[in-house]
């Protein structure tokens, strides 16, 4: 008996010898077509891309063209430069988030392996309204008041950031003399980092030895305990995030100046519109989208201001300074409550998601994303 497979291998080169060089037939008997495995017949543009299998049917396989368009893609050529810090974020950023969730529903006190085999909002409750939860047998005071002064200072020090970032701006946009001097001057403090500013100003407020005390004191006023007065604590740490970030907002702004054509002003000034007026109702305006970004930057950072408040008044700044970030370092670390400090800080992160997801979205909606 003939094999099978030998039968089938012979016809399939018969079929191919009977096409002509431009891939027609030729006017001869057509020849046996290619089988399939439930007897029938191949299609013509299956044909070139089948393969044999061991059963005597035909199977499709990718063509080379299709293996060499996959490849050339720029996601998978460029993969070796994209797909580790993606999986390194994956696992230690959003991975970290997604645990401290799930933390935050147990009862873990910093001792031991948290227990997953009873979840509840426990933690939650009690933050936002006191009382005296199972983990512990101290009554725990609410997060109210760290939570208003966290809106307090978030307005307060971005508001002011804008406003005086965009006067700042619009005094360089006249083209003064040295302007890229200027420009350096009021960024730099930026480069700062929150505990250098914070040590910074602890001298700025010093009421002996501090430049501002010595000021008031040349004019007749002082001194004033500024940091050992709990009324002006949070409007200390405002103004002197005010004094580092304000040369961003104007940086921004500045951009967002130059980029608003020329004839906006002249037509303004033709239509005999002072100054203030201009600025007022043609410019400012066309700005918002600067102020958008800046003020999600703004935001974010008064929101992590811990490393500003610890250096300034360690863990306890009392009831007049205290935010959420440094009321949940101090539950964590000091009070030993792990799984309270990370619902705290789950209430945190869903502030700065409430400020930072919109802004994502409308750039999606414009197509800048």
């Amino acid at each position: 008996m003939r094999n099978p497979l030998t039968i089938l291998r012979r016809r399939l080169s018969r079929g191919r010898d009977a096409r002509t060089d431009g891939g027609e037939r030729s006017d001869g008997p057509r020849t046996s077509p290619e089988l399939r495995s439930d007897g029938g017949e191949a299609s013509d543009a299956s044909r070139g891309s089948a393969e044999l299998r061991s059963d005597g049917g035909t199977a499709n396989a990718p063509t080379t063209d299709e293996r060499q368009s996959f490849l050339s893609r720029d996601s998978v050529r460029s993969a070796p430069f994209w797909l580790p810090p993606a999986l390194l974020i994956a696992v230690f950023v959003y991975g970290a988030i997604g645990w401290n969730v799930l933390l935050s529903l147990t009862d873990f006190t910093g001792l031991g392996t948290p227990d997953y085999s009873s979840l509840d909002l426990e933690n939650y409750v009690v933050a936002f309204s006191g009382g005296t939860p199972s983990w512990s047998e101290l009554t725990v005071d609410p997060i109210w008041n760290s939570l208003g002064n966290t809106v307090v200072l978030l307005v307060g020090f971005a508001v002011v950031c804008l406003a005086l970032g965009l006067l700042l701006a619009i005094l360089v946009d006249q083209e003064i003399r040295f302007e890229n001097t200027f420009r350096t001057i009021y960024l730099l403090p930026m480069s700062l980092s929150f505990v250098v500013t914070a040590k910074f100003w602890l001298y700025m407020y010093n009421p002996q030895t501090g430049l501002i005390n010595i000021a008031l004191g040349a004019v007749g006023v002082g001194p004033i305990k500024i940091i050992q007065n709990p009324d002006l604590k949070l409007a200390a740490v405002a103004f002197a995030l005010v004094w580092q970030f304000s040369g961003y907002a104007m940086v921004v702004y500045l951009a967002g100046l130059r980029a608003i054509p020329d004839s906006h002003f002249e037509a303004a000034r033709v239509d005999g519109a002072s100054t203030v007026r201009m600025y007022w109702r043609v410019i400012i305006p066309q700005l918002r989208t600067a102020t958008v970004s800046a003020l999600v930057v703004l935001t974010v950072f008064a929101l992590k201001a811990f490393d500003f408040l610890y250096s300034m008044y360690g863990y306890q700044p009392g009831p007049s300074a205290d935010i959420l970030a440094t009321r949940m370092v101090r539950e964590a670390y000091s009070n030993g409550n792990w799984a309270y400090g990370s619902a705290i800080a789950v209430v945190l992160f869903l502030m700065a998601l409430a400020i930072v997801a919109p802004y994502i979205y409308s750039q999606y909606r414009r197509g800048a994303l």
